[in-house]
């Protein structure tokens, strides 16, 4: 077996609710605009627009419960999102047996460089710069299926210090958990340690170092975020 010219990266890991195991992460789906509401607040058209997904990197996962304020920005935003985190896949999976490859369900957030993400549109170009940098997307931990289900409704909220900013409804989603999945599978092959974050409510806006944020999904998890 040939040696390594460097030391390997370490494996993306999220630790499993009340257990000692972690989930190993093996790549970041996000999807965009799948609240209505919060397609509107971004200028575009919800019943126009097919799906659309980005990605961002499996090391951009921060489990510390701290932000660090990110470079080359003045407007970075919060975005709640439920996580769903897949245990199989394969290809052209169909919605109805889509479910059957999750895993379970967290609690996350995207982190967004807003004015990059603006500027990167405007230009025609990728998002990456705007999304995919060190700690965006910093999460809680997964709890598995046998605890949780699958969400399919409930309050998702967003409070910053003490004040909410975001809140929806998991029902409000335009494309399900299962169709998701489905049309994901069509375009790449899914497998398991890869994680969906499955779009926001509206209210998405800014945050500043000192910032305290607490995420919330019902019947799913708590989150504390503290931007530093």
């Amino acid at each position: 077996m040939p040696e390594f010219a460097i030391s390997p990266a370490k494996v993306a890991t999220v630790p499993v609710a009340g257990s000692s195991s972690v989930f190993p992460v093996r790549r970041i789906y996000c999807i965009g605009r799948n609240y209505a509401a919060h397609a509107i607040e971004m200028g575009h058209d919800p019943d126009r627009e097919p799906p659309f997904f980005f990605q961002k990197n499996a090391d951009n996962i921060d489990v510390s419960g701290t932000f660090p304020y990110p470079p080359q920005t003045s407007d970075v935003h919060h975005e709640i999102e439920l996580i769903v985190a897949l245990k199989s896949g394969g290809r052209n999976i169909p919605i109805d047996e889509a479910l059957g490859h999750v895993w379970g369900y967290g609690v996350g957030l995207d982190m967004t460089r807003r004015d990059l993400q603006g500027e990167a549109k405007k230009l025609g170009r990728p998002w990456e710069i705007g999304k995919a940098f060190e700690h965006s997307a910093p999460m809680g931990p997964l709890h598995p299926v046998s605890a949780v289900g699958h969400p399919g409704e409930g309050l998702v909220q967003l409070k910053v210090n003490g004040e909410v900013r975001q809140s929806g409804d998991l029902n409000q989603m335009i494309w399900k958990i299962p169709e998701m999945i489905s049309y994901l599978s069509e375009y790449f092959e899914l497998a398991g340690g890869d994680i969906i974050m499955t779009g926001t409510p509206s209210g998405v806006g800014p945050v500043k170092a000192g910032d305290v944020l607490e995420a919330h999904v019902a019947g799913v998890d708590d989150f504390v975020l503290r931007v530093v």
